[in-house]
Order: C-alpha cells, then sequence, then structure tokens
C-alpha cells in the first residue's frame, strides 16, 4: 500500500510540473491572446491545486484508512481533542484556494474582455499582428 501510495503521490507532483511547464509555455511563447488567457487558467489550476496539496495530511498508516476529523460527543475529553488535533486539516489553504477561483475567475473575464475588444479593433488576436497594425 505505501508503494501505491508513493506511485500517486509521484504522478501527482509529475502531472503538476508538466501542467505548470505547459500553461508558462503557452503564456509567454503563444502569440494568439486566447491561448494565453487560457495558458493562465490552466496555470492558476496547477496553483490551486498545489496548495491544496500542501494542506493535505496524509494516512497515518498504510493499513488503516483516514478517521475524519468530527467531533462526536457535545463535551470532548482531552484525549478526544488530542487525536481530534492529529486527524484535523488546516482550512487555511483552502479558504486561500477558494478566494483564488473567485478573483481567477475575475480576472479570467476581465482577459477574455480585453482580447474581445482586440478581436474587434484589430480583427485577429494575434500579437504579433496587432503590434505591427499600431505601429
Amino acid at each position: 500500500m505505501s508503494d501505491l501510495n508513493t506511485f500517486l503521490f509521484n504522478v501527482f507532483l509529475f502531472s503538476i510540473i508538466i501542467n505548470t511547464g505547459l500553461s508558462l509555455y503557452g503564456v509567454f511563447v503563444r502569440p494568439s491572446l486566447i491561448k494565453k488567457v487560457i495558458a493562465l487558467t490552466i496555470f492558476s489550476d496547477s496553483a490551486n491545486v498545489l496548495a491544496i496539496a500542501v494542506g493535505y495530511r496524509g494516512w497515518p498508516s498504510p493499513d488503516k484508512p483516514p478517521v475524519p476529523p468530527v467531533v462526536t460527543v457535545s463535551e470532548p475529553t482531552p484525549s478526544e481533542l488530542l487525536r481530534f488535533l492529529d486527524v484535523a486539516v488546516d482550512p487555511l489553504p483552502q479558504a486561500l484556494v477558494l478566494t483564488a477561483i473567485v478573483i481567477g475567475l475575475a480576472v479570467t473575464l476581465f482577459l477574455v474582455f480585453l482580447t474581445l475588444q482586440i478581436y474587434r479593433l484589430y480583427g485577429t488576436t494575434d500579437m504579433r499582428k496587432v503590434a505591427r497594425l499600431k505601429g
């Protein structure tokens, strides 16, 4: 089971690296503004997944599945509170990711609006052609 977890973690880490590399390639190399916006969206999603992964708390042991961090009694004992602290996940990365998703949506809509305006003015979204038309 530990080998499977290690394999899945490596696949996850490799996919994050590949997604980040492809999105940076799209942002810096591709001339189309639409492709740049798509690449920027993929980059922000990769960063959000990485932030969620930072807050992940692994299984206590490979043979024992995780226990949900729920306090089931109204007045917990100190030992139950310690068990809760051992299995509870830090909520800060999830809160930051939710904020980043909302901000990313607003930025993406603004960039799509700007791209539409450039297309209306110049008839293309290719940055090389727009730079030549502008002078």
